[in-house]
C-alpha cells in the first residue's frame, strides 16, 4: 500500500466513524469498536488519523456490517414488493463510503474499467472508479448518435422482451479488467447482459458487485459465468424481476 492509498484508507474509516457517531454516544461506539472513546474523540473530530492497522480494521470489519446495516435503513419496500433505493444511489458521500469497503472486503483485483447499466448503477460505478482511479463505463439501451461502434449485448427476457445494451467500443479495450457493477441484482438479467459485453470486448473480468442483492437468483446466475468473486453488500429477499 503506497502513502496516498493508506491516507485514502485512514480518511474513510474516520467517515466511517463520524456516520456511526451520529446515533451513539463515545461509550457505544467504543463498546462497537474496541477502540477507547478518547482516541474515537480525536478520530471523530478531525485531530489525528487512525494509523493503518486501525483504519483497515473499522473500513474492513466495522465499515461492511455498518453500511449494511445503513444502506438497508435508507430503502423502502412497496407493498408489492418494489424497492426504492434512492436513498442511498443518490447520496454520494455515501456511496463514497462504500467504495473502500467493496474494495477491502472483497476479493477484486484492481480494475481497468468499472462497468455498469445506466442509470442508476451510475453514481455507484463512479464512486467505485475513482476510489480505484479507473475508468467508469455504462452501458445505454439506446446508441448515442455520434458513436459510430458499439458492443452490443441482447438477451430475450422470459416475458418476451428482448432487452439490449449498447456500450460505445472504445469503452474498453481487449485485455482490460473489468468490474461490473449495479445498484441491485435480482434476476441477473442485467448482469448477464453486461458480462456478455466483457466477453465481447475480449476484456478479462475482476469480478461482479452490487449494493443490494434481492433474492439468490441473480447472485447465483452471476457465479455460473464467472469464477471471479460475486457478491453483495445487503442481502434482500424480494419477488419481482430486475
Amino acid at each position: 500500500m503506497n502513502r496516498a492509498e493508506k491516507a485514502t484508507l485512514q480518511l474513510r474509516a474516520v467517515d466511517v466513524l463520524r456516520m456511526l457517531k451520529r446515533t451513539r454516544t463515545y461509550d457505544e461506539l467504543a463498546e462497537q469498536t474496541g477502540l477507547p472513546p478518547g482516541d474515537l474523540n480525536r478520530y471523530v473530530n478531525g485531530h489525528v488519523l487512525p494509523g493503518p492497522e486501525r483504519a483497515r480494521a473499522v473500513v474492513e470489519d466495522l465499515g461492511h456490517d455498518a453500511l449494511g446495516a445503513e444502506l438497508e435503513a435508507r430503502i423502502r419496500v412497496d407493498d408489492e414488493g418494489y424497492v426504492d433505493n434512492s436513498g442511498a444511489v443518490f447520496d454520494q458521500p455515501f456511496l463514497d463510503l462504500v467504495a473502500p469497503v467493496v474494495a477491502a472486503g472483497f476479493d477484486f483485483e484492481r480494475p481497468d474499467v468499472v462497468l455498469t447499466a445506466a442509470t442508476d448503477g451510475i453514481t455507484l460505478a463512479a464512486s467505485l472508479a475513482g476510489y480505484y482511479g479507473t475508468r467508469c463505463a455504462y452501458a445505454k439501451k439506446r446508441k448515442e448518435t455520434a458513436v459510430e461502434d458499439f458492443i452490443e449485448a441482447r438477451e430475450r427476457l422470459e416475458s418476451g422482451i428482448e432487452l439490449t445494451y449498447y456500450l460505445p467500443a472504445a469503452a474498453i479495450e481487449a485485455d482490460d479488467s473489468v468490474l461490473v457493477v449495479d445498484d441491485l441484482i435480482r434476476s441477473g438479467e442485467t448482469q448477464e447482459l453486461l458480462l456478455d459485453i466483457v466477453d465481447a470486448a475480449d476484456a478479462e473480468l475482476a469480478g461482479v458487485f452490487a449494493l443490494i442483492a434481492a433474492g439468490s437468483d441473480g447472485i447465483e446466475r452471476a457465479r455460473e459465468r464467472t469464477t471471479a468473486p460475486v457478491g453483495s453488500l445487503l442481502d434482500a429477499s424480494h419477488d419481482e424481476t430486475d
